[in-house]
């Protein structure tokens, strides 16, 4: 373990705890793209989650004294300190050691980080093998610290273990094209004599059975400890919301700006509509939308080819014009997650690219058609100018940021929040001039909208303004039974999606208000900007010094913003 100290430049000791963490965090590791840990995994033991703890808490002490000579370096150590202290605070809370959700856990960070390694070669092979040996004893020790946690008070909503229990069934069928480990050993080639194809395939059977287990011992033993109240109530609710967004809300203003937003957006999506269907109502608009066969697409593999067609397209097209971007970032690939988890997300590049940025698609079970009217958002929101733009550009600023601004740092609320901003910035770019991929946009801005309104809603247990715009149960208390009800009304999507997104708020508190919240934020820093310099604003300029500050917290990033010049 590297010796950190105070007094060092705030560069060395936020570099030295990258390489730290990642010898204890190897699934982190290949997250990152740091490459040297391919062949373990986490200690998820009470041993392995207190020694994460002693070095956030190490590397932030030795930050507060560390050195800080420039603006730059200034802003570096405003981003350190106040994620270190977040960290700390969640320890302290026992969140990293009890959540347990049905987007969120160490099981999903284990099974995903096999997504993510290279297939290829002996080597590379070798390395997932080992990694799949490892499983049991993995997951018995993180058996022991959420027991742990659970004597000490903090366990998940029985709702999120049941759920997750479900999703662990779905890993692991015992049909080989059923079971996410099986048809891993089963896509490997492995060597030419079969040992090592034989040896994976064992590891697999050991991995799925660890998995398996682990599931019901969820179900059965740890539920039944489970919280019956989903919501967090208004003080942990508070840390969460500081932890995804970087920034201290007014959660009642904000709960009753999510309606008006809401309320703003749903007032343009009419607008939108009456483009599409002449007098009509979005919800025809949406049918002649899906009824138009130019806009639908059969079979997954075709609509992946869609999404990377898209991405390439308007990477081109922005590149030079509205961005500069560098050379490794003009690579990203769409790939289909080889679960049905459901939703779309992205995974950044390596740090040496040799593994590009990539958007992944978690097709559910059943689904083989595909409206690309809803998509086009999506690609922008995950490819350029969203995410991959985002994320690698950073990654790529060797000369200007860290390695622990270039790789490690992620501030939802910062990064949600750019994206969310992209998807609107490519509106105003003429990139959505066609009103079908305008009301998709515009149907994801509400849906982002609405999650505001629940998240906050849902786990404060506030009441339904009685004035809202939408007539909806005027005076109520908020209740997963009308979370529920509130998206099938606002958005058009279909009742599974919907279960999964409550269950979702409810067990990941504070994340889903990160988009709107921080794409308010990122409007903000522009008007701020366009104020300031007035004539002399460029918006290429804005979002390049923008995006060169890296990702950090909401509070730190306005503090950055208003010194630049």
């Amino acid at each position: 373990m590297s010796v950190f100290g105070a007094n060092r430049p705030i560069d060395a000791i936020a570099d030295d705890y990258v390489e730290d963490y990642c010898a204890l965090s190897p699934i982190t590791a290949t997250h990152l793209g740091v490459w040297g840990h391919e062949d373990r995994l986490n200690d998820l033991s009470p041993d392995g989650y207190a020694a994460r703890e002693e070095l956030a808490r190490k590397a932030l002490s030795d930050a507060s004294g560390g050195l800080a000579g420039d603006e730059r370096e200034r802003v570096a150590k405003d981003a350190f300190l106040e994620r270190l202290g977040l960290d700390v605070e969640m320890y302290d809370a026992l969140l990293p050691q009890s959540e347990v959700s049905v987007i969120a856990s160490a099981l999903h960070d284990m099974r995903q980080v096999f997504d993510l390694m290279d297939s290829e070669g002996e080597a590379a092979q070798v390395a997932i093998d080992a990694r799949l040996a490892a499983v049991p004893e993995t997951l018995h020790g993180y058996r022991q610290t959420l027991l742990r946690s659970a004597d000490l008070g903090r366990v998940a909503a029985k709702r999120q273990l049941l759920e997750v229990a479900a999703q662990v069934r779905g890993w692991t069928g015992r049909a080989p094209r059923d079971n996410f480990f099986l048809s891993l050993a089963d896509g490997l080639n492995a060597d030419a004599d079969g040992a090592l194809g034989a040896q994976l395939h064992q590891h697999a059977r050991g991995a799925s059975r660890a998995f398996a287990d682990f599931g019901s011992f969820l179900q059965t033993e740890l539920a039944a400890r489970g919280r019956d109240v989903e919501a967090v109530g208004a003080e942990l609710y508070s840390l969460c919301s500081r932890y995804f967004l970087g920034a201290r809300l007014d959660l009642e203003e904000t709960y009753h700006w999510g309606w008006d937003e809401l309320g703003r957006i749903s007032a343009e999506m009419d607008t939108t509509a009456h483009r599409i269907v002449p007098g009509g109502s979005v919800d025809e608009a949406v049918a002649g939308l899906d009824a138009d066969p130019s806009r639908r697409i059969s079979g997954k593999e075709s609509f992946r080819g869609w999404m990377q067609a898209l991405a390439d397209r308007t990477l081109v097209a922005l590149a030079d014009v509205h961005f500069d971007i560098a050379q490794p970032v003009r690579r990203i690939e769409c790939c289909l997650a080889p679960t049905s988890d459901g939703g779309i997300y992205y995974t950044g590049p390596s740090e040496d690219f040799s593994r590009p940025g990539r958007m992944w698609w978690a097709v559910p079970e059943g689904i083989d058609e595909f409206s690309t009217w809803r998509e086009v958002t999506t690609v922008f929101h995950e490819g350029v100018p969203g995410h991959h733009l985002q994320v690698g550009q950073t990654a790529f600023q060797k000369d200007q940021l860290n390695r622990w601004q270039r790789l490690m740092c992620w501030v939802a609320g910062h990064g949600e929040g750019w994206a969310l901003y992209a998807e609107r910035l490519m509106d105003e770019l003429g990139h959505l001039h066609d009103p079908g991929d305008k009301l998709g946009m515009l149907d994801a801005q509400a849906f982002r909208a609405a999650r505001v309104i629940l998240d906050i809603g849902l786990h404060l247990q506030l009441r339904i303004p009685r004035d809202n715009p939408f007539g909806f149960h005027p005076g109520e208390r908020w209740t997963p039974a009308l979370g529920f009800e509130f998206l099938r009304q606002q958005t058009r999507m279909d009742d599974p999606t919907i279960v999964f997104e409550v269950n979702r708020y409810l067990g990941w508190p504070g994340q889903a208000p990160a988009y709107k919240v921080g794409e308010r934020t990122w409007f903000e820093a522009r008007r701020s900007a366009r104020e300031r310099l007035g004539a002399s604003f460029d918006l290429k300029e804005f979002h390049r010094a923008a995006l060169d500050l890296g990702s950090m917290g909401l509070d730190p990033f306005r503090a950055a913003m208003s010194r630049l010049g």
